[in-house]
């Protein structure tokens, strides 16, 4: 299979978030659960966020006051390099995330994880601080990767402990594919896994093919020189649609484009502020110019399908209110303000225009400013985060609301693009990870999302949807939470 992607991965270590990472890192690294699936109404495969099936672990234990879990290993999983899955190796990773203080530490601190601890060689137990919600469903994902901790820890130094270098190029996992080769800016090749212990996938190489150009992308699809081209706008997606040459999987997906202000800054530490931008964004107009109709329109920090998500975002466009807003505020004259945006998404651009054609109308004169992706991706972090307003979208790995509140909207979040500094939020969404009460769980996340959709740290504005383009004989795509597409599912069939 080839693919025209917009770029060749900047890393393949799961914990260090860099371009092409997740795209590379879904299908090299895989975990101990996954996500049960069943039909939807039209027949077609969907992940069922409320069942959880073994994958790397063939069967798990849980003591009586749900703080422990114990997981056997499915036995004979190897890696390229011929090393077995163990216990050990899990426990490495979880050290190497702790170590890192990135993403995969995000995982266990939001999943509640106390200690992890080898029990056999097949067998590893982990102890959480309290029983939650959250901990099964970190379980089916890739962060923090479990890797062949033989091989990596050939590659380490004093100075770089967990081979972080070495994985910027490299890949240990026991997933289906792993990296043959990369030649930064043209192209990656993936092999098989022949260590893999499930179905062998159709396809047995993936070259992913750096095309910088969205429209070089298409020409390439329509003519049949690649199976698959990433990141392709939604209006020539619209003319894709009724082209037999192609075949286009779209799905609404829970991730919407936003506009995030950090409290930490003036004026955006102002709550009248915030309403006020939120109340002079033309929705309408976004819908149609930037998502020319195919979006849907975002009422919350969480969307369907995550369960719990309610309409709590109530904003429409009022111009004169946003004024109001702004004299009590005490800008009556306006206000100058810049959102900085990059290329992660295609709508980035689109929207920050919008934006400065809305808010003008009301006074706030907004200044677009694109960054690169290597600085948008350094200045979010949340040892960092130094970004006063910008475009973002957060598509919630595990489809559980207290993960993905915690993931989006705590002031202590694993990528803290929110930093909110509003306690009411922290305490409600800490309180909805430990709730077992299924009614009391419920309010305490519908209250969450009223909480939030108040204080307007975000402007909602639409799901973007996710559009996947490849030739018309590829079947068996699915989406899966991550948003990002699995090629051992794929496959042509003429």
């Amino acid at each position: 299979m080839i693919m025209a992607v917009n770029a060749t991965p900047a890393g393949l270590d799961s914990d260090i978030w860099v371009p092409g990472q997740l795209e590379a890192t879904v299908n090299i690294y895989e975990g101990l659960a996954r996500y049960s699936t069943r039909p939807d109404a039209n027949g077609r495969q969907v992940i069922d966020p409320s069942r959880i099936e073994p994958h790397f672990a063939e069967s798990w234990t849980v003591s009586e006051d749900g703080r422990t879990y114990t997981f056997r290993i499915r036995r004979g999983v190897r890696s390229p390099f011929g090393n077995e899955l163990s216990a050990a190796d899990i426990v490495w990773t979880f050290e190497k995330s702790a170590s890192q203080r990135r993403t995969g530490n995000f995982i266990r601190n939001v999943a509640r994880i106390s200690t992890i601890e080898v029990v056999s060689p097949y067998e590893v137990r982990f102890t959480l601080s309290v029983p939650n919600r959250i901990f099964m469903g970190a379980m089916t994902i890739q962060i923090p990767a479990i890797y062949d901790s033989t091989e990596v820890r050939k590659h380490a130094t004093p100075d770089d402990p967990f081979a972080a270098r070495w994985l910027t190029q490299n890949s240990a996992g026991y997933g289906p594919y792993h990296l043959q080769s990369i030649q930064p800016g043209q192209q990656a090749v993936f092999v098989l896994n022949p260590g893999y212990p499930f179905e062998r996938p159709f396809y047995s190489r993936v070259i992913w093919r750096q095309v910088p150009s969205p429209a070089t992308r298409v020409a390439l699809v329509r003519t049949g020189q690649v199976q698959y081209a990433e990141q392709i706008p939604v209006q020539q997606v619209a003319d894709l649609l009724r082209d037999r040459s192609v075949r286009v999987e779209s799905t609404a997906a829970p991730g919407s484009a936003t506009v995030r202000m950090n409290t930490r800054f003036p004026p955006f530490d102002n709550l009248k502020v915030r309403q006020a931008i939120a109340y002079a964004t033309d929705y309408r107009a976004i819908g149609e110019a930037v998502f020319l109709g195919l979006g849907t329109r975002s009422r919350s920090m969480l969307n369907p399908p995550i369960p719990g998500s309610i309409d709590a975002y109530t904003y429409e466009t009022n111009y004169d209110r946003a004024r109001q807003l702004l004299a009590e505020a005490g800008h009556p004259n306006g206000i100058d303000i810049t959102l900085e945006y990059s290329t992660n998404w295609w709508w980035e651009e689109p929207l920050a225009l919008q934006m400065q054609a809305s808010l003008a109308r009301a006074g706030i004169r907004l200044t677009p400013r694109r960054i690169p992706p290597t600085e948008m991706n350094s200045r979010r972090a949340i040892t960092q985060w130094s970004l006063p307003m910008m475009t973002h979208l957060t598509t919630p790995f595990v489809p559980d609301p207290s993960y993905h509140m915690s993931l989006t909207a705590h002031s202590r979040g694993g990528s803290n693009v929110n930093a909110n500094n509003i306690p009411e939020l922290d305490r409600l969404i800490d309180a909805s990870i430990s709730e077992r009460d299924d009614a009391k769980w419920a309010e305490l996340v519908a209250q969450a999302q009223r909480v939030q959709a108040t204080e307007a740290t975000f402007i909602e504005t639409f799901l973007p949807g996710t559009h996947e383009v490849f030739a018309a004989c590829i079947q068996g795509y699915l989406w899966r939470p991550h948003n990002r597409m699995v090629w051992k599912e794929l496959r042509c069939q003429r």
